[in-house]
């Protein structure tokens, strides 16, 4: 293969990694050229790839430690899903495609809102790696905003409201919305289950500031009145969610995608339920969210 190439995506993040064939082994050179690629685009993709989950998992295994699978997907028809059998534990399937009438993947084909993948844990992933195996013709793309640029570009007034406050990240509904089995509706999002993080995010390698916002629905400020909270929250998310400070992904089979969990969020566009989307994704376990303080 070609010489391995970054090509960024001229927005505000992004970059394609050419020159690559992920299902080989990978020296050490190609991955510090990759690692650093990331570090500054934040989110890279490799389209024209052929993996099957060992190779998978073997790739995103440089990026540091495996997650397991999330406990909900324990329930999908996981023998139908294509991952397997060692794969199990540590590929998780993002799916529209049913079998005999049950879904062998999570998230279906609706909208997901702009989110952090399972900010709801104390430890959250440092890394999302989404390979698509099928796609449909239209829709399902994903969306990723440059939480840096976010931070870096809030007014002055924002700026200082948001520094040293720590908020609630909902764990009780998805990233559509959807209570997960187990919980109950909490209308007081004072009392709104999951783990407590900085809204500034100090990122651990890069250095740089980052807003970390999880979900909007059920988030709330510690220290401020629900009134007070709802306001600042709305302030930061609309600012957050500009669309200068966005990229889009327009899925082929064969692409894999990569982004930094700590300074990326991501959402998806709905898609027709009768058409198939089948993606298989890893994750990396992450390290203690460190505040960005002044």
């Amino acid at each position: 293969m070609s010489e391995l190439w970054i090509q960024p995506s001229g927005g505000a993040l992004a970059a394609d990694v050419h020159g690559i064939d992920l299902s080989q082994s990978l020296g050490d050179a190609a991955f510090e050229r990759i690692a650093e690629a990331w570090n500054e685009h934040l989110v890279l993709r490799f389209s024209g790839q052929r993996l099957d989950d060992p190779a998978l998992m073997r790739f995103s295994a440089r990026f540091g430690e495996l997650d397991r699978v999330p406990i909900a997907a324990a329930g999908l028809d996981r023998a139908n899903s294509g991952v397997v059998p060692e794969a199990a534990e540590w590929v998780a399937v993002i799916a529209s495609v049913k079998k005999d009438g049950k879904a062998v993947g999570s998230l279906g084909s609706y909208e997901l809102v702009w989110h952090t993948d399972m900010s709801y844990n104390p430890l959250p992933p440092r890394a999302s790696l989404l390979y698509a195996l099928e796609v449909p013709p239209a829709g399902g793309n994903t969306g990723y905003l440059n939480m840096y640029a976010a931070y870096e570009t809030l007014p002055d007034e924002l700026k200082r409201a948001v520094e040293g406050k720590s908020c609630i990240h909902d764990s009780s509904r998805n990233s559509a919305g959807e209570l997960r089995k187990g919980f109950q509706t909490t209308l007081d999002p004072r009392r709104t289950p999951g783990a407590v993080h900085p809204l500034v995010r100090l990122h651990p390698v890069t250095k740089r500031k980052a807003l970390f916002l999880g979900r909007r629905p059920g988030a709330y400020i510690h220290g401020l009145s629900v009134e007070d909270s709802e306001t600042l929250l709305d302030a930061v998310w609309g600012h957050a969610t500009q669309e200068r400070f966005a990229w889009y992904q327009k899925w082929r089979a064969g692409d894999l995608v990569l982004w930094d969990n700590r300074c990326v969020m991501h959402r998806r566009d709905a898609f027709d339920e009768s058409l198939r989307r089948l993606m298989h994704r890893t994750q990396i376990v992450g390290e203690p969210v460190l505040a960005g303080g002044t």
